[in-house]
């Protein structure tokens, strides 16, 4: 029997050790991650230039090694629905996306969202969001939704085409100069404002009356504070009567027109002027049109008026299973590179929700608003940030039925009041 001597003993003896130990560490070093499955995403990017900035999300989604399943619902309201619809009904997309504002905050309070707290912490969020919109996503110390953009609703654009036929030269730099403006275009036979009929676009000019017109503090007063002095007062009536005037500078075909269809208008050089958020930048790049050359933007009629600010957001129904709750962490580190931000932004027209991106390739709308988005005091939330769904559905309705009637103000006031009382 042959034996050892001393040295090949140990030898062996450090070779059996090694052994022992060798499959927890080859494990260790090829133990495959948890797979992403099929990652279905319902949005509701279905214009030109929203599609376009979908599929820059999908392409580095894809990149980043997932497996995007498109599902693309025409209309932000009906893309919600279908969405909460599956996510009820036990049958949830692996993300979904809605606003940063309160319309998914039920769906958090029934515990039907998983949250992302652990890439929130690895990314520094805290330190690269504006604290507006911390405020939506981050509920009860959790985070809830990753933020896409930042999107500003009232912003001022015109056509310098229809504006140098109408004789306009100069920007309008106040609430009279707009309206000189656009009697000046309805004078040419230009469509002063190019508008869509539906209550949510109404809303919106709204809330360019109450921020340009009333100011931050009336704004504050009656959208986040409700307070009903102030929603009362003569200086809201104001903002009222200015609302109900820009209805006289929209066309017979405004009724029910999509946002796009009355961008296309500003395009065409038909219409003038048109208040909508920064998306709209996405068509004008479409149609090749280049900000300061064929159409102007205006972020606010005062110096200090408020950036009212919301974006788009996805969250993340509530699951267990592992690869989908990887997909679900995939998406929201993805959405947040740096890289995906700048490009994305570029063909959706709005900004970057890091404050750390170079957008200094971007166009000059987009660095005027990121420039304003460093004064913390200009930055504002759109009405449903403060409101919840039914106080903004009972505003919006109110809004749309004084915009398309006879309605006097003074009955318009009073119904916001009572709307709004809690």
């Amino acid at each position: 029997m042959f034996k050892p001597t001393k040295p090949i003993l140990a030898f062996c003896l450090a070779s059996f050790a090694t052994a022992l130990t060798l499959p927890v560490s080859v494990q260790a070093q090829t133990a495959k991650p948890v797979p992403v499955e099929k990652a279905e995403i319902i949005h509701w990017w279905t214009s030109n230039s929203e599609s376009a900035a979908a599929k820059l999300i999908a392409d580095a989604y894809r990149k980043a090694g997932g497996i995007w399943v498109d599902s693309a619902v025409a209309g932000a309201d009906q893309a919600r629905a279908v969405a909460i619809n599956r996510i009820v009904g036990s049958n949830p997309p692996t993300a979904a996306q809605f606003n940063t504002t309160k319309q998914f905050l039920d769906l958090v309070e029934q515990g039907m969202l998983n949250n992302v707290d652990d890439v929130a912490k690895s990314e520094g969020w805290e330190k690269i969001l504006p604290e507006p919109v911390l405020n939506v996503i981050r509920i009860k110390g959790h985070y809830y939704a990753v933020p896409v953009n930042i999107h500003m609703q009232t912003w001022f654009w015109y056509s310098k085409a229809a504006f140098k036929k109408a004789g306009i030269a100069k920007e309008p730099a106040t609430v009279d100069d707009m309206f000189a403006a656009l009697d000046k275009l309805k004078a040419a036979g230009i469509i002063p404002l190019a508008h869509g009929g539906q209550a949510w676009q109404e809303t919106i000019v709204f809330q360019a009356m109450l921020a340009n017109v009333g100011g931050k503090e009336l704004y504050l007063s009656v959208i986040r504070d409700r307070d009903q002095k102030a929603i009362n007062s003569e200086a809201f009536k104001k903002v009222l009567t200015a609302f109900k005037r820009m209805q006289a500078y929209t066309d017979p075909g405004s009724p029910g027109r999509n946002w796009n269809d009355a961008t296309a208008l500003l395009i065409s050089g038909k219409a003038g002027m048109q208040i909508m958020g920064d998306w709209v930048k996405g068509e004008f790049a479409a149609a090749k049109q280049v900000a300061g050359k064929d159409y102007g933007c205006i972020a606010g009629l005062t110096p200090n008026s408020p950036y009212l600010i919301q974006g788009d957001a996805f969250v993340f129904p509530r699951t267990t299973n592992p690869s989908t709750v990887n997909a679900q962490k995939l998406l929201a580190k993805v959405v947040l590179t740096p890289s995906t931000q700048l490009e994305f932004n570029k063909l959706k027209g709005s900004i970057p929700i890091r404050s750390d991106v170079d957008t200094s390739t971007m166009d000059i709308c987009a660095q005027a608003g990121m420039a304003i988005m460093k004064d913390k005091s200009r930055q504002v939330g759109i009405s449903e940030i403060f409101l919840t769904p039914d106080q903004n559905g009972a505003l919006q309705d109110i809004l749309t039925a004084f915009w398309n009637t006879r309605m006097p103000v003074e009955k318009a006031q009073k119904s916001i009041a009572s709307a709004l009382k809690d």
